[in-house]
């Protein structure tokens, strides 16, 4: 029951909006990944733009920004910052040597290992109240939430 005049009280109001709530746990959580991230001298775009590479390859640096929704001077620094650590390379595109081609080296696939197991860290501490058949129905919900956005996914 809550307390009407504890000052860290949650509106009643609030908690019965799923929004609200998908708010609050999203907030927690991605602040939580970016403290573990930034304790490596990372961020959430170097993860993402690491993901990206190793899910669907090498990418013109364009492509990149346009797939992860990005505008492509902040994708042009995320990129120059995982070239500098080695965890991307970048290359002239062989079919339009204008454009810059990224692709993810080994010290990147590694890193991305790491970020991936520091996100289940996460992951695991925020649904911790939930079994693991809760933790999968969940799952399988928000990704159908996810999917039928009118919005659309990043492509």
């Amino acid at each position: 029951m809550w307390v009407v005049n504890e000052p860290t009280a949650v509106p009643p109001s609030l908690l019965d909006l799923s929004t609200y709530l998908l708010s609050r746990t999203g907030r927690t959580a991605r602040t939580r990944l970016a403290e573990r991230l930034a304790a490596r001298g990372l961020r959430l775009w170097h993860m993402a733009v690491l993901a990206a590479l190793a899910d669907f390859g090498p990418h013109v640096q364009r492509d990149l920004a346009v797939r992860l929704s990005v505008d492509p001077s902040d994708i042009a620094k995320v990129v120059d910052e995982l070239a500098a650590a080695g965890r991307v390379e970048r290359s002239r595109d062989p079919a339009d040597r204008r454009r810059i081609r990224v692709a993810l080296t080994d010290a990147g696939r590694t890193a991305l290992r790491e970020l991936q197991d520091e996100a289940e860290a996460v992951q695991a501490e925020i649904l911790a109240p939930l079994s693991a058949a809760e933790r999968t129905r969940l799952h399988e919900l928000l990704r159908r939430v996810f999917d039928g956005d009118p919005a659309g996914p990043p492509e």
